[in-house]
C-alpha cells in the first residue's frame, strides 16, 4: 500500500476522531465494565487519563502516519501502550483484559464509521477494516509487552526467593551455617555458593557448615553442587562441613559412587557444630557448681 494510500486511511479516522473525542471516550469506558474495567485494580480517573491520552496519540499519529502501526510515528503509542501493559501487569490484570483496553475501542469506533459512512458501503467496509488492522495490532502489541513484564516479574521473584531460601547464619565467631531445604539445582547452587562466599569475606570465617537435612533427595547432580561449593568455599580460606546426613542419603550417596572422602560430613548440625569448634580450637568446661 503506498504512503498516499494509507495518509488518506489516516485523514479518515481523523475525521472520525475530530469533535468526537469525548463521546467515543464515554462509549469506551462504557465497554470497559465488569472484570475488564477492574475497578478493584485501578481508580477511575487513571483510566480515564489513560483513555484520553490513547484517543490524543491515535489522532495525532494517524494523522502523520495514516493506519500503519509498525511507521516510527507510532512510536509514542507504542511507548505508551507499553507503559499500561506493564502497569497492568504489576497490578495483577489478566491477560485477557489487558487485550481488551484496546479492543474494547472498535465498537464505539465502528458506530462512529458506521454513522459517517452510512450509504456508502464500500468506503464503510474498507474502513472498518484498515481500523480493524490496526486495532488488532495495537492489541497484539500490548499482549506481547504484557507477557514479557509478567516473565520478567516472575523471574525477579524468583531470584529473590533463591536468595531468601538460602540464608547463611553465624553461629559462633568464625563458624557459619548455610541451611539448604528443598531441592538444589544448577541456578540454586549458583546463589548458594555466592551467599556462602560473600559471606565468607566479611566475616573473614575459616569455617562453614552446609546442612542439608531439608533437602529431600541427593543425587548426583546435588552432590556434584555441593562439591562444587565445597571447593570454592575451600580457595576462600574457609573449611567446609556437610551436615544432615540421613541414612537414606548415605546409602544413595554409596549406592551411586559418590566420593565425598575428603569431605567431613555429620548427621545433625550439632555434631558438625562440635567439630568446627574442634578445629578452631575452641572448647567448653561444664560449670560442676551448675550441674
Amino acid at each position: 500500500m503506498s504512503e498516499m494510500q494509507l495518509n488518506q486511511k489516516g485523514a479518515k479516522l481523523v475525521d472520525i476522531l475530530s469533535g468526537q473525542e469525548e463521546r467515543i471516550l464515554a462509549e469506551w469506558m462504557k465497554e470497559m465494565t465488569g472484570s475488564t474495567r477492574r475497578g478493584d485494580l485501578i481508580k477511575e480517573s487513571e483510566l480515564r487519563a489513560e483513555c484520553t491520552q490513547f484517543l490524543k496519540l491515535l489522532k495525532q499519529t494517524t494523522e502523520a502516519a495514516g493506519t500503519d502501526f509498525q511507521s516510527p510515528s507510532f512510536g509514542p503509542m507504542r511507548e505508551m501502550l507499553g507503559d499500561v501493559s506493564r502497569g497492568r501487569a504489576q497490578k495483577g490484570f489478566k491477560p485477557s483484559e489487558t487485550a481488551t483496553f484496546v479492543f474494547s475501542l472498535k465498537r464505539p469506533l465502528f458506530d462512529q464509521i458506521q454513522t459517517q459512512y452510512k450509504g456508502d458501503t464500500d468506503a464503510m467496509a474498507a474502513e472498518m477494516w484498515s481500523l480493524t488492522e490496526l486495532l488488532d495490532a495495537m492489541g497484539l502489541y500490548t499482549m506481547e509487552v504484557f507477557q514479557k513484564s509478567r516473565e520478567d516479574m516472575i523471574r525477579r521473584q524468583q531470584e529473590e526467593l533463591l536468595e531468601l531460601s538460602t540464608p547463611v547464619v553465624k553461629l559462633w565467631d568464625g563458624i557459619l551455617a548455610l541451611p539448604i531445604i528443598g531441592t538444589l539445582d544448577s541456578a540454586r547452587t549458583q546463589v548458594v555458593m555466592e551467599s556462602l562466599l560473600q559471606a565468607i569475606v566479611q566475616t573473614n570465617s575459616r569455617m562453614a557448615i552446609i546442612d542439608i537435612t531439608g533437602v529431600p533427595t541427593v543425587d548426583t547432580v546435588v552432590a556434584q553442587h555441593l562439591l562444587k561449593t565445597v571447593t570454592a568455599a575451600r580457595l576462600m580460606g574457609a573449611d567446609c562441613i556437610i551436615s544432615g546426613v540421613r541414612p537414606q542419603i548415605a546409602q544413595t550417596i554409596v549406592h551411586l559412587g559418590i566420593n565425598l572422602l575428603d569431605v567431613t560430613t555429620k548427621a545433625t548440625l550439632a555434631a558438625a557444630f562440635s567439630v568446627a569448634l574442634q578445629r578452631l580450637g575452641i572448647s567448653f568446661v561444664r560449670d560442676a557448681a551448675k550441674s
